[in-house]
């Protein structure tokens, strides 16, 4: 499944809306993509939305949509 993913780019900063920003990844489940991010990056992840259909759908024709892949 497909994942967008908000996030902050330090977790040792205060969270500001202006700031989030936003990746896609292909992961088997949300904590498998919560754990494969934290351990390729220090970012404060605030919220790893699922897509699925016309929303994955809209997310490529209409986003920088790129699917993230950490090694």
């Amino acid at each position: 499944m497909i994942y967008k993913v908000y996030y902050q780019e330090d977790k040792k900063l205060s969270p500001q809306r202006e700031k989030t920003k936003s990746l896609y990844i292909e992961s088997d489940s949300d904590v498998t993509a919560r754990r494969v991010i934290d351990e390729n990056t220090n970012y404060n992840i605030e919220l790893i939305q699922p897509l699925e259909g016309n929303h994955l759908d809209y997310e490529k024709e209409n986003a920088d949509f790129k699917l993230v892949e950490f090694n």
